[in-house]
């Protein structure tokens, strides 16, 4: 039976749209609709935000407020750190995505020997750089940070020192460069990315897993397929990004898409994952209630997360 801590990082400074710090709590609150003590269960942490940046002017137009950002991946990457050193599986529930690459980085810096694997279910692919981002949002570059590549042949930009030393930084905590072999990151229901993102994926043969292939194969067929795919990592992380759902259903995220996941979808393969025992932490993100009327997004948020947790209570 695995502790579970649960890791909360309210922190919304990466995204483009406002409003996806109070996921968290709006998780929270769907759980007591549903008259469910489960936050009562676990030890909790909550990372301290830099949304203060929010009210500032933007120092970095190419990587939007990367200076908060990179205080967030130093206190991130070590709350995780300790976490699994005190042999806890981290459950992480964050603002915005780019947060995700503080916690692989305290995932290797626990385990600094491992080979990790990373599943990213999301509409997007995050493999911006501040080379290229068509937004300054950082939030779509924390896959690059994680595998460490600036992908300078597609940049469009030129970056100043300020914005290139916290770059750096971002692909550097831990002092472990890169974290994860683009070859051990297995995309899933991907369907919006740029020609630059296509380059890195198509460049190191990044595996992409479409909606299609989930709905045509099952998600067993697919969690196998996968894990078979990652057979020479140590350990996974799962990264599960509420935009990776359909549209139709995903209207309190910043960014909804067409021809995504359905929720059974998204919750079968999840809880298929986490059965196996590599798992070491997942995490789900980009909730944002502002942009939802009847808390609907949190509430699918919530069963997976309940769903998932309970999968590892059981192992």
């Amino acid at each position: 039976m695995k502790n579970i801590k649960i890791i909360e990082v309210p922190s919304e400074i990466g995204a483009g749209t406002r409003g996806s710090s109070l996921g968290i709590e709006a998780i929270k609150v769907a759980a007591l609709d549903f008259m469910s003590n489960f936050f009562i269960h676990f030890p909790s942490e909550k990372i301290q935000d830099e949304n203060k940046l929010l009210y500032e002017p933007i120092e970095s137009p190419y990587a939007k407020r990367i200076k908060g950002v990179a205080a967030i991946y130093d206190r991130l990457s070590k709350s995780i750190c300790d976490s699994m050193k005190d042999n806890f599986f981290p459950v992480v529930l964050s603002g915005d995505h780019s947060t995700s690459g503080g916690t692989i980085a305290g995932i290797k810096m626990a385990k600094p020997k491992s080979r990790l694997g990373v599943i990213w279910i999301d509409a997007h692919a995050d493999l911006h750089t501040p080379y290229t981002t068509p937004s300054g949002n950082v939030h779509g570059m924390p896959m690059a940070a994680t595998i460490s590549k600036d992908n300078q042949e597609c940049g469009v930009h030129e970056i100043d020192a300020e914005t290139k030393k916290h770059w750096e930084f971002l692909k550097n905590v831990g002092k472990i460069n890169p974290k994860v072999l683009p070859e051990d990151v297995v995309f899933i229901s991907l369907r919006d990315y740029e020609k630059e993102e296509r380059h890195l994926i198509e460049k190191y043969g990044m595996k992409v897993i479409t909606t299609k292939e989930v709905r045509s194969k099952g998600a067993e067929n697919v969690v196998r397929a996968v894990l078979r795919y990652l057979a020479d990592c140590t350990d996974i992380y799962i990264s599960f990004d509420v935009d990776s759902l359909d549209s139709s259903i995903s209207k309190g995220t910043g960014t909804p898409v067409g021809n995504g996941l359905k929720e059974r979808e998204a919750e079968d393969l999840i809880s298929k994952f986490m059965q196996n025992r590599k798992v070491c932490c997942f995490e789900i993100t980009e909730v944002n209630p502002t942009l939802d009327k009847e808390n609907l997004m949190a509430e699918i948020a919530f069963n997976i997360l309940q769903r998932s947790v309970n999968v590892l209570l059981m192992n």
